[in-house]
């Protein structure tokens, strides 16, 4: 029996080498992850993610985790016998609302994502975009048949300040944001789209990669009569698909668009179902899900590189 036989670990060490690459590619990067889908709810898949984040900082990237709380949100408002109304696709946030809003996504979402991490060690520090200004919003009013129409507690960006950000992770911390926000207006707590707020946040802080975990493999080519995800595409070409996608689909693809638009390299979005989706997407030559990559300068090719590795 040769020498190489008798050592069964040796896969171990290939897959270790495989990340090499990627590992010295994204060494200090900001990684910017929004937290959502299954992985949310699902216990395993919650420890999975715990572990993965963890691993990253470990790795000596700088990820910051950014999350909203749509069935938990859901779930509290029914409790409390309050309806969810939705107009133009928004939840309408009524002030009684927006009280559960902040209550579960502080007080139950981020304090339970912040006591999975700190399993590993004291390096999740749970905030909102609340506290230091980080996230600035006014209120959002949709346009419904040609007039704005009042929603609520419903806030769009309007400022984002990274310096309690930029300080934890100097520190080695990591950062867990709830997605609402303050306005600098009418002084009102505003419950802000998760997406859209990672996708800020990740152009903000110049982070390397938007990552947005999701509940399906990534964006299809032609649903529903087809299953073939894209790859990658270039922002021009999703702008493009942007008006034929489902409503579930749109903010997190506008968010990736926001983000590569901001001067983000790459943003993806992944399957939140598949255990260690984040590893597999940074850290090996196959990646997964859909990357949104920045149209190519003129007279160059059109960008081609392996999906696990970002920006040549």
């Amino acid at each position: 029996m040769s020498a190489a036989r008798k050592h069964t670990a040796l896969p171990k060490a290939q897959i270790l080498i495989e990340a090499l690459p990627w590992l010295t590619r994204h060494n200090g990067k900001v990684v910017v992850i929004k937290f959502g889908g299954n992985a949310m709810v699902d216990e395993a898949l919650k420890a999975a993610f715990a572990q993965d984040v963890v691993f990253l900082r470990q790795a000596g990237l700088k990820p910051v985790v950014v999350h909203g709380g749509g069935p938990q949100i859901k779930a509290q408002l029914a409790k409390e016998g309050l309806v969810s109304e939705f107009k133009a696709g928004l939840r309408v946030t009524t002030p009684e609302a927006m009280d559960i809003v902040r209550m579960v996504l502080a007080g139950q979402v981020q304090r339970e994502l912040v006591g999975l991490l700190n399993q590993h060690g004291p390096l999740a520090v749970g905030m909102t975009g609340e506290d230091a200004h980080t996230i600035t919003a006014t209120q959002h009013k949709p346009e419904i048949e040609g007039e704005l129409v009042d929603i609520g507690r419903v806030g769009e960006i309007t400022s984002i300040d990274t310096g309690a950000i930029e300080a934890l992770l100097a520190d080695g911390r990591i950062p867990v944001i709830s997605s609402i926000a303050r306005s600098a207006d009418d002084g009102h707590v505003y419950n802000v789209n998760a997406d859209t707020a990672a996708a800020a946040l990740a152009a903000a802080l110049g982070a390397e990669t938007l990552m947005v975990l999701t509940d399906v493999e990534g964006l299809y080519a032609d649903w529903p009569n087809s299953d073939e995800v894209i790859s990658r595409l270039t922002v021009s070409e999703l702008e493009k698909l942007l008006p034929e996608l489902s409503s579930g689909m749109v903010p997190k693809m506008e968010g990736c668009l926001h983000a590569v638009r901001g001067g983000v390299p790459t943003a993806r979005v992944l399957d939140g179902r598949v255990p260690h989706s984040i590893l597999l997407e940074i850290f090996t030559d196959q990646g997964i899900g859909t990357m949104v990559l920045p149209d190519p300068r003129p007279g160059t090719p059109r960008p081609g590189t392996p999906q696990g590795g970002a920006v040549q």
